[in-house]
Formats: C-alpha cells, structure tokens, sequence
C-alpha cells in the first residue's frame, strides 16, 4: 500500500508539473507606430497609426508603448466622441513623461491622442480595439494613403522585432499534452517495477 501512496504522490507531482508548464502567459509590449516614435504622422506616411493599429492584435495584459520628448508632447486617452472630434479636454488618463506605458487591463475599444493642440487634427491619434469580435468602424480619414495594403509589413524597434501573437491552434497543444502524459505513466511504471 505505501509503495503504491509513493507512485501516486510521484503521478500527482508530474501532472502538477506539467500543469504549470502548459499555464504560460503571453503578454507583450508593442511601441506604437513601431519605428516611428509617438508624433505627427509624416506626409509620406499620415495614416501610420491606423495602420499600426489594424495589424497588431492586441490581448488583455499587453501594454502600449509612447516614446515622445516629454517637452514636446504628451498622451492622452479619450472618449470616442473626443476622438472623432479632436477634443482634447478632459482627458481621461494625461500622461507626459515621454516614456508612456498603457496596460490593457479589459477588453473594448480604447481611443488616444496627443494632448499638444493641432497634433490631433495632423492624425497624432491611435484608435485600438481588444477582444475577440471587436470589429473596427471608425472611418479612416480621407487621403490616398487611407487604403491599407494586403499584407503587414515587419519593422524592427529598438527593442527587438515586433512578438507575433501565439497561433490558435490546439492540434499541436493537443499532441504534445498527449505525449507529456505517456511519459509520464511509462516513468511512473519504470518506477513501480523498480521497487
């Protein structure tokens, strides 16, 4: 009996282990506008953070990166109303230290604008949803530049190339939890036949 209490506290300790291994958080940080810091859109390039924002898909626990000179610009995040319209009024969050870390704690849509008078209206704003089946339907602001091409482009930042999202497929997960458990109940008999 206490040979086969040993084999089941061992069998216990394995699924716990690989409980904790297959229990991995992925959280990432994204620079916004990734080469380009947080400021007014180039002419080359006016719509860069509606493109950033359609192809970076952005999960619960990810932070958004502003990098700006803090004596130059600031954050801010607004209603969608101040969005659309360029108030920069009462904010809900006013952040100007150059280096602005936004954590995405829920899902939903969240709205962001520089809080420098003018830099709204020159596009130095980002529109970003969270969650699955969030679609986005804000209209992009007239231009040639407001069709987005078929593919996303790759940029390095400064702090390394852009994480891409974890695949969704289960079959792989699947296989290998699969193979963790046959492991462990041929090393759980090896074990047993030992003693």
């Amino acid at each position: 009996m206490a040979n086969f209490s040993s084999h089941y506290g061992m069998l216990v300790s394995l699924l716990l282990t690989w409980i904790q291994i297959q229990a991995k958080v992925f959280c990432y940080q994204y620079k916004v506008g990734d080469l380009d810091a947080w400021g007014i859109p180039s002419s080359e390039n006016p719509q860069v953070y509606t493109k950033w924002s359609k192809y970076h898909n952005l999960t619960i626990g990810d932070s958004l990166l502003f990098l700006y000179p803090p004596s130059q610009d600031s954050m801010i995040q607004v209603t969608e109303e101040s969005y659309k319209s360029c108030n920069i009024k009462d904010p809900i969050l006013y952040m100007n230290n150059g280096n602005t870390l936004f954590n995405i704690t829920s899902k939903g849509q969240f709205f962001f604008t520089s809080g420098e008078p003018g830099h709204c209206q020159k596009n130095q704003k980002l529109h970003v949803a969270v969650g699955e089946g969030i679609m986005e339907t804000m209209d992009t602001a007239p231009g040639p530049s407001s069709s987005l091409p078929a593919s996303a482009p790759s940029y390095p930042t400064v702090f390394g190339n852009i994480p891409v999202a974890p695949s969704t497929s289960t079959s792989t997960q699947l296989i290998s939890t699969s193979q963790l458990l046959i492991i462990g109940f041929v090393i759980c008999a090896l074990f047993s036949s030992l003693m």
